[in-house]
């Protein structure tokens, strides 16, 4: 058996709690359905966003991810590294180097930063306190590409373009993300002081200068530019496959505890059905989520709570409520900034601080991140707020 390897009992007392916990969720949804009428909403539910979401996502995924392909190829990448450079020391406590991870994630997804701290040539950038932090700096900007792609082309019922709120949305995400790594960075530096290096593998060292050095195709330029096209979309085909399971299954369960029944106000196991839960929630806790974020219907918290698992499910409900009225330029702003900056770290955090090496400092890293992207939030709102009141 692999030493890292966790085992339990057979039996234990998490599987009488969990049978509980299930059983009174579909409880409760059968008593509002109907067991039959759930269970069709389920199915016609995750059908519909398979159809509908997932494959516009996949498309999106695709399009963007051979477009990172052409910039990284060409060195556009690289520019935008040196340019982020001296910035990273005074407003992140990172060296220049991290600027790397900021590119890779946000054109692709969070676990990309991992390919990058696996090797000693970059880790020799940083000091031991330091590498943790690169889990909430890379989650931060993860799938920020795609996210911003997505709302900026959500259709708008009056007419106007998405595009500024999505750009104030990664304003507000960079604002989260500083306050995270910030916070994360007091942790590690208590736990392992200020000046301590990191234990570098000669193994893994590629002794590749990651600042100043990077790597291209053969070819001409044309074979240059195909390759890396074609390398990129595939990658975004990847992207797109990998958010099928977060979709389907978070949002077809999020989707039905935030929608009301039918049009004619019965429940008919149609898609998009639900009990109307978390609006009720929202409506408790309106008088922080209405200062905090400036959301007008109580029905936009259910695209952060889903952002928590994952990025791509979260944005899958945004259409729907744009199509509803129930969220608009402030929303998709708030919105953006919290997918972005959460992307789904409750279900990869733990998975990337122990790559890194550093489970101890897990639960200092989903704290620090739970602020970052609460932070980011209430950034986007504000930041909106100041642009409504000049540009409007």
């Amino acid at each position: 058996m692999e030493a890292n390897k966790r085992t339990k009992k057979a039996v234990s007392l998490e599987s009488i709690v969990f049978l509980a916990v299930m059983g009174g969720i579909t409880w409760y949804l059968a008593s509002t359905f109907g067991m039959i009428k759930m269970i069709n909403t389920a199915m016609n539910t995750a059908y519909s966003l398979l159809m509908e979401t997932v494959l516009y996502i996949m498309a999106i995924t695709t399009v963007t991810g051979g477009i990172a392909g052409l910039l990284t190829e060409f060195g556009v990448i690289s520019l935008a590294n040196k340019l982020l450079n001296p910035l990273m020391k005074p407003i992140y406590g990172l060296p220049g180097a991290s600027a790397i991870g900021v590119m890779s994630t946000y054109l692709s997804d969070n676990p990309a930063i991992l390919t990058l701290a696996e090797d000693s040539s970059y880790k020799r950038y940083f000091k031991k306190f330091q590498l943790p932090a690169l889990a909430n700096l890379g989650t931060a900007f993860g799938m920020g590409l795609i996210v911003t792609v997505f709302v900026s082309a959500i259709p708008d019922p009056l007419g106007r373009t998405f595009v500024p709120a999505a750009i104030i949305g990664n304003l507000g995400a960079i604002c989260g993300s500083i306050v995270s790594v910030r916070i994360m960075l007091r942790f590690t530096g208590k736990a392992y002081g200020v000046s301590a290096m990191p234990d570098l593998s000669a193994q893994d060292d590629t002794g590749m200068d990651f600042e100043n050095i990077r790597v291209i195709r053969s070819g001409s330029i044309f074979d240059r530019m195909l390759s890396a096209a074609l390398d990129g979309g595939q990658e975004g085909v990847k992207v797109g496959l990998s958010i099928i399971p977060g979709v389907l299954i978070i949002c077809t369960f999020v989707l039905m505890l935030t929608n009301g029944p039918g049009e004619a106000g019965v429940y008919t196991g149609g898609a998009y059905e639900g009990v109307g839960l978390l609006p009720k929630i929202g409506d408790k806790l309106s008088f922080l989520l209405t200062p905090l974020f400036g959301f007008r219907d109580a029905a936009a918290v259910a695209v952060p709570i889903t952002a928590l698992g994952a990025a791509g499910a979260a944005i899958g409900l945004i259409p729907g409520m744009v199509s509803a009225g129930q969220v608009s330029y402030n929303e998709i702003a708030v919105l953006t900034a919290m997918c972005m900056c959460w992307s789904g770290y409750l279900s990869t955090h733990a998975a990337m601080m122990s790559a890194l090496g550093y489970q101890e400092m897990t639960g200092k890293a989903i704290f620090s991140h739970t602020i970052g992207g609460l932070f980011a939030g209430i950034s986007a709102h504000w930041l909106y707020v100041l642009y409504a009141a000049l540009f409007h």
